[in-house]
């Protein structure tokens, strides 16, 4: 035993000297005042939130200030703890450094924690070089962060300042005084800005989406803080010339891929479904519910894990109906129709947390409770993703039958599904096509997806083989070609890569449609034939157009009456009988039986000289519309 003053410094080795271990007691006993605050608030926080702490793992970090001799636990460097250790540590400062902490004394800083602004998280802005640049960023933030709802509003932020990073490297590298001083900048600067855009996407060190992103982010928030005054005498932007600014065409077009889609083959889902023991085994119960509830609603994966107890209801008919939050758009207690299978899938859940919280409200339970720090119940599961990622890696290879050509013969072969494929919102991708291929109107589905506009439904899913070829069929059943007949049975003989063609060129002619290329691209207006329509095989009509064919033909019969009756010499009955070049002239006529004729361009009222055999097809009682006479040769 050392008794006191028996040496010099007695009195700081009594501080720093470790303390005996006594049961589960954690000895705070030479500790800085402050740190010995800090630690006892950071551990009511943590009791709040249901968190337990171990004393084995309390008891080095105390250790560890103590041998320091710190004055408060932001000194402490974690290096030398394990991991579980070092999030302790970091959780006792957060909560001391969140005590004091208000928005006004949070945004002068360079890492925010976003919980002062009520988000969760960081918002680190220490990647924008430049202070005059990043100062307009804290600001633009600052203005924004408001206006932003649902769980996402953090990271959108985060988003758009590392946008803003890439344009502090643009000018640090172009630029001698690195973009320190806004008043010097000009357009070039922009330019030279979009071209290393361009330049980083080409070996794909930014997606294309990237670049599309980052060029929009920057030019919005250009114009916000200039809209912010910024640019005045004092403020951060000020003397930064107008030219300094994104124009619309500096930002590239998107790329058309409306034939790509993020939904999971149906063969491959039912290998996922197949393999949910296996996710349960590797991570629990909730976490399998969860998976299956994505598959069934198409939700997204925050709403599904924020589900409360209650989230199950029956409409007026007696049908299941999930009540969840959309929190991306803060629309609360939105209402989705569901199967009874899915219902039941709820039930048995909620069976599970009430036998394993018994004594907590219902209106406290959430439906899929962390099975970690949730002595109540009342704390969501929040690895879905990080447990999906780790099923989905470890299941053996996905096969997928696909159709490839061998020797100019189709042959099935088990070819391997990309597993990067598979991911939680590719089941919202999925539910969505499901639904379109079977045929539920894109204004129902925008309800059931929750979506305000249309066109954001129309990117969830594609126009499925099987609906482009029920549609090409509809038109197709009311096509006749020149000769008056069905084209219907030739159409259903086609192959059918040409069967379910999406669209097939065409343009407008009197009573009809052309679809002979050279002439569609034009716009109608370079026809080899010069607009013979009733004798070129690009020409289809329908039975639309029959009550102007029979006024046509009725026209017809009163000219050739007409010319009969007129006396005047052969050659003046010829030049009255040949056609204008805006008319539609029927191959093969001539002399007294080819009257002149001409087209307007409206549909109402057109005039051409075209026979057919309409009745056959339209169910006349005649068997012909038109004379023999009049037919084509």
């Amino acid at each position: 035993m050392i008794r006191e003053g028996t040496f010099p410094g007695d009195e700081v080795f009594r501080r720093a000297m470790r303390a005996v271990n006594k049961f589960v007691d954690v000895n705070l006993r030479g500790l800085a005042p402050l740190v010995v605050a800090e630690v006892i608030y950071g551990l009511q926080e943590r009791i709040r939130g249901g968190t337990k702490t171990p004393p084995w793992h309390l008891r080095p970090v105390c250790e560890l200030a103590r041998t320091r001799q710190v004055s408060t636990l932001d000194e402490l460097d974690p290096a030398s703890l394990c991991r579980r250790r070092q999030a302790l540590l970091n959780a006792l400062t957060t909560a001391s450094r969140r005590l004091g902490m208000t928005p006004e004394s949070e945004r002068h800083k360079d890492v925010w924690d976003a919980a002062a602004f009520g988000r969760s998280g960081n918002l680190n802005f220490t990647g924008v070089r430049q202070p005059w640049l990043r100062e307009a960023v804290k600001a633009a933030v600052c203005d924004e962060l408001p206006r932003r709802r649902g769980v996402q509003a953090r990271g959108q932020m985060q988003t758009h300042i590392n946008a803003f990073v890439k344009l502090s490297d643009s000018l640090h590298l172009q630029r001698d005084d690195h973009g320190a001083h806004p008043a010097l900048l000009e357009r070039q600067n922009i330019v030279n800005f979009s071209n290393r855009l361009a330049f980083l996407a080409e070996p794909g060190e930014i997606s294309t989406y990237t670049w599309i992103f980052v060029a929009r982010a920057v030019r919005k928030w250009l114009s916000l803080m200039r809209s912010m005054g910024l640019t005045r005498s004092g403020q951060p932007l000020h003397g930064l010339p107008a030219d300094f600014m994104l124009l619309t065409q500096d930002i590239p077009d998107e790329p058309e891929d409306s034939e790509a889609g993020k939904d999971l083959p149906d063969e491959v889902m039912r290998q996922l479904c197949a393999h949910l023991d296996v996710l349960e085994e590797k991570s629990s119960r909730e976490v399998r519910v969860a998976v299956e509830l994505l598959i069934d609603t198409g939700r997204r994966p925050f709403e599904i894990c924020h589900l409360p107890y209650d989230c199950l209801t029956r409409d007026a008919d007696g049908k299941p109906v999930l009540l969840y939050d959309n929190q991306k758009e803060l629309r609360l207690r939105r209402r989705l129709p569901i199967p009874e299978a899915t219902a039941g899938l709820i039930i048995a859940q909620q069976a599970r947390v009430r036998a394993r919280f018994p004594a907590t409200a219902l209106g406290r339970l959430v439906l899929l409770p962390s099975v970690v720090s949730n002595p109540e119940g009342t704390k969501a599961i929040s690895d879905v993703l990080t447990q999906h990622r780790d099923w989905v890696a470890a299941l053996p290879d996905v096969a997928l039958t696909m159709t490839v050509q061998e020797e100019g013969k189709p042959v099935a072969k088990q070819l391997c599904f990309d597993k990067e494929k598979i991911f939680p919102y590719a089941y919202r991708h999925t539910y969505a096509q499901r639904h379109a291929d079977a045929g539920v109107p894109v204004d129902v589905l925008r309800q059931l997806m929750d979506h305000r506009q249309l066109t954001t439904t129309q990117r969830y899913y594609r126009v499925g083989e099987q609906r482009r070829r029920e549609a090409i069929d509809r038109v197709t059943a009311m096509q006749f070609d020149r000769h008056g007949n069905r084209i219907w049975r030739r159409a259903k003989a086609l192959l059918d890569s040409e069967h379910a063609r999406r669209a097939v060129g065409e343009v407008a002619v009197p009573y009809g449609v052309c679809t002979e290329p050279s002439n569609v691209a034009a716009g109608g207006h370079d026809c080899p034939v010069r607009f013979r329509c009733v004798g070129c095989g690009h020409f289809r009509t329908d039975v639309s157009y029959l009550p102007d064919l029979e006024a046509y033909l009725a026209d017809l019969l009163r000219s050739r009456e007409r010319l009969a009756a007129f006396s005047a010499d052969t050659w003046a009955r010829e030049e009255a009988c040949r056609p204008t070049r805006n008319s539609l002239v029927y191959g093969g006529l001539s002399g007294a039986s080819a009257p002149t004729l001409t087209t307007s361009p409206t549909r109402t009222g057109r005039r051409s000289s075209k026979p057919s055999q309409w009745s056959a097809s339209a169910a006349r009682s005649s068997p012909s519309a038109c004379p023999a006479s009049l037919r084509p040769c």
